[in-house]
């Protein structure tokens, strides 16, 4: 039994982390640890894990909590964690990080996006989080970065053609996503009276997560260019990128659709649709998966990629457990295998 702590267990991401790990067979929680919420029962915090779990949030100790854990998650901001990232490798112990800290692997482009690095000296230690292209790094590091929200769902969504050269280096993603990616945390911009009725953009062609897309397209083969455009939509949970890359060459529907099938054949949480069919929010809605659904636009030359997530599980916790799967030696789908509820 592998015995895990989580970090920032009572924001979002974390919480829907301790409430998948809850059902993973060989998985046991020992020690929750947060910063506001010291103290607290997560299961008076938060209702719903009523009867699930009974645990006091405790301070961020990394020795102490190194002493009942074997692989620790940090679902801390953004270079508030690094150090204490540090701090658990020194220990020896394995990690998944939520933040932005780890997925870079150039510490000039962090530093352009958020601020100056607080340790730079990890981002060649940690392999980006995505199994469906680093599925063997995963499995033998130390450190995993679990990807942005945005970013897996604009990777996937375009991976098999920029790695097959079926589409040229220059692309544009242009993304919707539920509130709930904003975090717990209220601002003006996620109140309820500000974001209920209306769609809004924000961070255009400047968001931070557009370094991560190029990142891991750009390895595939192609430096790519990428033009990135994310939306508050009124809704809890989900994201939606459509994404348009140029076609190097004509494609029928069908033989992309084959293309993208081939390209994640042994993949268990990417789902291609049939030629004709798109897909939506809901399809996925609670679940690991990742749908992807395209269009041959044959008077413009251009592929379409529409791809959906639960931006708090493929996203975030739910990649953070089928990381964890991998680095422990434990079938990839435990404690993932569910499918959306409908309506």
């Amino acid at each position: 039994m592998t015995k895990a702590a989580v970090f920032g267990a009572t924001g979002y991401g974390g919480v829907e982390l301790v409430r998948l790990l809850l059902d993973h067979p060989e998985v046991e929680l020992t020690w929750l640890g947060g910063h506001s919420t010291v103290g607290e029962n997560i299961a008076e915090f938060y209702q719903h894990l009523n009867g699930a779990i009974e645990m006091q949030v405790k301070e961020i100790d990394i020795p102490a909590a190194a002493e009942v854990a074997d692989i620790m998650f940090f679902a801390l901001p953004h270079a508030v964690g690094a150090k204490l990232v540090a701090q658990a490798l020194d220990l020896g112990k394995q990690v998944v990080d939520f933040s932005a800290d780890c997925r870079l692997k150039d510490a000039s482009t962090y530093e352009k996006y958020y601020e100056a690095h607080p340790r730079p000296d990890l981002l060649e230690r940690a392999v980006y989080g995505l199994p469906e292209l680093h599925r063997e790094e995963i499995a033998a590091t130390q450190l995993t970065a679990v990807p942005g929200c945005y970013p897996t769902s604009a990777i996937l969504g375009l991976a098999p053609a920029v790695a097959n050269g079926l589409i040229g280096g220059d692309v544009i993603v242009d993304s919707k996503s539920g509130v709930s990616g904003a975090g717990r945390k209220l601002s003006l911009t996620t109140h309820f009276t500000e974001c209920n009725e209306s769609v809004a953009a924000y961070s255009v062609a400047k968001h931070r997560h557009t370094p991560e897309i190029v990142q891991e397209l750009s390895n595939l083969g192609t430096q790519m260019t990428v033009t990135f455009s994310p939306h508050l939509i009124p809704m809890n949970r989900g994201i939606l990128s459509t994404s348009y890359g140029s076609l190097t060459r004509e494609i029928a529907l069908a033989e992309a659709v084959a293309l993208y099938r081939d390209f994640y054949a042994r993949e268990p949480f990417v789902r291609v649709p049939d030629a004709g069919q798109l897909p939506a929010t809901k399809h996925v809605t609670g679940t690991n998966f990742c749908d992807v659904g395209l269009v041959i636009d044959e008077a413009a030359g251009r592929l379409v990629a529409i791809s959906v997530i639960d931006n708090l599980i493929k996203g975030l916790a739910g990649a953070a457990v089928q990381c964890m799967n991998l680095m422990i030696g434990a079938e990839e789908t435990t404690g993932l295998t569910r499918y959306a509820y409908w309506p």
